[in-house]
Parts: C-alpha cells; structure tokens; sequence
C-alpha cells in the first residue's frame, strides 16, 4: 500500500483524478474528476466477495473522500449496465438524493429497478447516445461507442479547460458484433488527433494475445450443441448479456424449442431488453417456467443465472437438487460465460454436482460458448495506435492485468515515464499534458451485510473467518477473589473444534491453576481473568492441535 500522502491544492486549469474502485480488482468501479472546484463521477459498481469475506453480500466504493463536497458533484456518468460499473448507485445516492445520472437508453433501464427498489425518486436519469456531446457543470463529455458484452456500452472523451483524458469504460473491438454497432475507431481517431492527455484502459485481457474472435461465432457452436442434445437444454448466463441470450433464443427457435427464463434478475433484465427492443423474441418462443410441465423435455430451453457457482442462484439451486428442476441424464447444461477469477472452485462445484446427476455440462472449458467482452492485447495496440495518447493510465484489471496493459501502451510509443499504474485512492493530477500522481487518499472496503451497510469491519471478517475454520471454545469458570481459588468449573465447550470435549481434560488443571495464579498475584478484574484464560486455553490448544480457534471466556466472581 502507498503511503497516505494528502494530495496539495489542485492547481488552477489542471484536472485531478481520483479512482475509489478499479484498480487491482475487477470490480468497484468508480472514479471522481475534480475540475474548478466541482466534480464528476465516472461509473459506480460493486464488487462481488470472495470466499475470505464470509456473510459479505456486496462491497462498495468507499465514499468518505466525498465527505463535505457532496454539493460539489455535477453529474455521475455510466459507461454501460453492468453491475460492478452500476450496482453502487442506489448508495451514493444516500448521500444526496438529487444527483442527474447519465447513461445510455439500456443502462439507465437496467438502473432504474434498482432505485425503485430502494426507493429513490429524486435522482435525474439522463438519456445519452453515442456521438453526442453534453455540458456537465463545467466538464465536456463525448460519448463514443465501444462493443462489449453488453449492448450501449459507452467510452468518454473528457474535456476540461486545456485537458482532455479518455476513459474507455469496459470494451473490444468487435468487427461483428451482433447489433451491427462497432466500437467507434472514427471518433476514438478524431479525438486523438485533437491531442488526449491521459487515457483510462480497460485492462481486463491485456494478457490474452491477438484478437478475440466475435461474438457471432457463438452462434454456430451453440447450434451443434442443440443440434446434439437429446433432452431439455439449460443455460446458464449472466443476466445482462443480452447479445448471449439472443444466440440462445435464435438456436432454440431454428430447433423448435420454447424458451423460459428462470430467476428474478434474469426475467427482469429480459423483459427490459424486450421492451427495448435489444432482445427480438419470435412470437410463441417464451413460456413461463412454471407451464414447462406440458412441453416435452426436447421442446424446453430454461435460461438462468448461476454461471459463477453463485450458491443462491439457479443452476446451484439444480446442482444441489434444491430446486423445483431437477437435472438428469438425458439433460445439456451450457455455462455460457467465463470464470472470472475467484470462482473458479464455486463454478467447478456447480460443474461436479450437475456430472453427478448424469448432466451433460458445456463450458468454455471444453466448447467455444463464451466470448469475452474485453480487448485483447491485439485489440489494445490498436486502440492505442488510434487514439495516440500522451500518458496512460491502466484501469479496470487486476495488477497482472495493468501491468500487461503499461507493457502494451509502451510498445506502442508511451514513454514508459508517461505510464501510471497506480491504486485506489491515488491522487492523479493532468495539467498541460502533463501527469502526476500528487498524492494518496485513504480508500477501504464497504461492506453490505444484510440491511447494514458499512458496520462489517476486518476484525468482524476475521472472527467469522476464524469460526468458519478453526471453531469456537467456550470457557466459563466462577471464582473466589478472597480465597484467590476457582469455586466451580472452569468447564470448556466447543463448536466446530476439531479436539472434542474428552481433550479439555488435560487442560483443565492447567486453567485452574493459571487462574488461581493470577487471583494470587492481586489480579481481580474480571476482564484481566478472561484474558488469563483465553491465554493459557490458546497455548494448549496451538501446542496440542495446531489450531487457533475462537475463544470466548467467561469469568465471574462467586
């Protein structure tokens, strides 16, 4: 970690930077643009925990740099849909209500829910397109359009007094994409020849040699799978992408098969894309899941949520055979999505348990059903060859990911002094075409736990990690500080302990001893005697069992 150094007075004309999320993780996306006083916030996601944040549902930016200047915010633009560049919204707005948001016609669709759920009504949702400019307090924005893995995505061309900076958002160069709308390389080329100062990269596939093929080639390999199967087919996909879902629909149309969409987030997200028009549904294609009972397994297609071993989604659901479906021999299941990292044993698990119930299970792993939505390495010197940027800055990647993507940038001429891999909470000053890091703010992460929202701290996720794997122990003893003896007990319990009650027996004498020890030498606070005792039962139990559980004890005087 980079020490805290406060960032100085923005100077005047220059353009300061602030990312919150984005850098060495994939996720949390957030960054804030100060410029004259007022500032600009560029995307707001969450991230997704990992298996060393038990109970954590969600993590979120962490907003405290916004302390005191939230009157100063003139806008939050939104590069697309997705949640970890949308899910944090409905948070910020906590802390002022009346925020405008921009975002295409899709993302602000998919947002709209969100804020409804949370019972948000004073935000602003501006609708942008690609190709237009808007005024935003000070800032010039130019949205430009990118292809990702979902339809609307949006790069940001950023003008600020003399100082422009791109922000890619997430995106490819897909010479076919399924809506017939390509990543813009006119616009990207028309902005960089009129001189970028700092460019904003995704990062996420900067490892990955050459070009990514199209999301179109999809489409072949999911009709031989179709074309293969002999029962019910299930998919499983995240529920925004859309250009995925289209293939699956378009397969099981050329197959007479009826489509139904499984689970609340997908049914919703579909229905808006419908709606929309950015999903086209063949009439009589869709059936509700609960009517799959009257159609033949070779006529059903169910598309889920769960291609991320998600244990509450579906296909988990299924693989568990916790769920109203129930998965056999003569069914194919098609994860149609990447593993993104840290879910590799989740997805696995999900894959293990649907091959135990006689699944045929199509993954990336062993078939070409997922594209990814992020450029390759190829993809990357071409956007920087185009857009010729004076300084870079990685995003959106872990640290692996930003490094490949500075190796990228300076193969294509950035002076590798003009290249910054920094970490959330660096403070990134653009004056004159000129960068610099000035400083340091500290970021953390924000839990959601249930209704709280920031009241998980390390040390909770520590003690929860603890009991998941090390158990919890229990002791209680009552004691006489006149006599300076133990007058009952000490008795020890256990939960999850790999010892069992019959091991405490040998050290019991030893509490017993240490405690009227204590009680010997003048000690008579009853917290000072807990402590007494979680020492001497966490040394027995470190000596005999290699184990650091929780312990909890209880000492009372008599």
């Amino acid at each position: 970690m980079t020490e805290l150094v406060s960032p100085p007075r923005l100077p005047k004309g220059a353009l300061r930077i602030v990312a919150l999320g984005g850098l060495g993780a994939i996720g949390r996306n957030m960054a804030v643009l100060e410029f004259d006083g007022r500032l600009l916030i560029v995307d707001c996601g969450v991230l997704f925990p990992e298996a060393w944040q038990p109970g954590v549902d969600l993590i979120l930016p962490d907003f405290d740099y916004l302390d005191g200047r939230w009157d100063d915010i003139v806008g939050v633009v939104l590069t697309h849909g997705h949640e970890d560049h949308i899910g944090a919204v409905p948070f910020l707005l906590r802390n002022r209500e009346d925020l405008t948001i921009y975002g295409s016609e899709l993302t602000l669709a998919l947002l709209e829910p969100k804020l409804n759920e949370h019972r948000q009504k004073s935000a602003t949702l501006e609708v942008v397109e690609a190709g237009q400019n808007r005024e935003i307090g000070g800032f010039s924005v130019e949205f430009l359009a990118v292809t990702h893995s979902i339809p609307d995505a949006l790069a940001l061309a950023v003008r600020a007094g003399r100082n422009t900076i791109v922000h890619t958002g997430d995106f490819k160069i897909d010479q076919l994409p399924m809506d017939g709308r390509i990543t813009d390389l006119n616009g990207l080329a028309r902005v960089g020849d009129a001189g970028v100062d700092l460019a904003m990269v995704d990062s996420t596939n900067a490892e990955v040699p050459g070009y990514l093929i199209s999301e179109t080639a999809i489409g072949p390999v999911l009709d031989q799978v179709f074309n293969q199967a002999k029962g019910r087919i299930i998919v499983a996909s995240f529920a925004s992408h859309i250009h995925r879902i289209q293939q699956v629909i378009d397969a099981a149309v050329s197959h007479r098969r009826r489509v139904a969409f499984v689970g609340r987030s997908m049914v919703r997200n579909m229905n808006i894309a419908r709606d929309l028009g950015y999903l086209k549904v063949p009439g009589n294609t869709l059936i509700r899941s609960d009517a799959l009972t009257d159609l033949p397994d070779r006529e059903q297609v169910l598309i889920c949520t769960g291609s991320q071993g998600e244990p509450m989604a579906a296909l988990s659901r299924i693989a568990n055979r916790d769920h109203p479906i129930e998965a056999g021999p003569d069914d194919t299941i098609i994860l149609a999505s990447s593993m993104i990292p840290g879910n590799e044993s989740d997805i696995n698990r999900v894959i293990n348990g649907l091959s135990k119930l006689g699944a045929t299970v199509i993954h990336q792993g062993n078939a070409k059903v997922h594209v990814s939505g992020h450029a390759s390495a190829g993809e990357l010197l071409t956007f920087y060859n185009i857009v010729k940027p004076r300084n870079v800055m990685p995003v959106h990647g872990e640290y692996r990911h930003m490094r490949a993507n500075a190796e990228l940038a300076e193969l294509a001429g950035v002076p590798s002094e003009r290249v910054f891999i920094v970490e959330n909470g660096s403070v990134v000053d653009v004056r004159d075409g000129d960068v610099a890091v000035t400083g340091q703010v500290p970021v953390g992460f924000v839990y959601v736990d249930g209704a709280s929202v920031g009241e998980v701290t390390e040390s909770k996720l520590k003690d929860r990690r603890i009991l998941g794997e090390e158990g919890f122990i229990s002791v209680f003893a009552a004691v006489d500080t006149v006599t300076g003896k133990v007058i009952a007990g000490p008795e020890l319990h256990e939960r999850g302990f790999t010892g069992g009650p019959e091991s405490f027996e040998e050290v019991l004498p030893e509490l017993t001893q240490a405690l009227e020890k204590a009680l010997g030498d003048g000690v008579t606070d009853e917290k000072q005697l807990s402590q007494v005792a979680r020492r001497t039962v966490g040394r027995w139990v470190a000596r005999t069992h290699q184990r650091r559980p929780m312990i909890v004890p209880v000492i009372v005087e008599g």
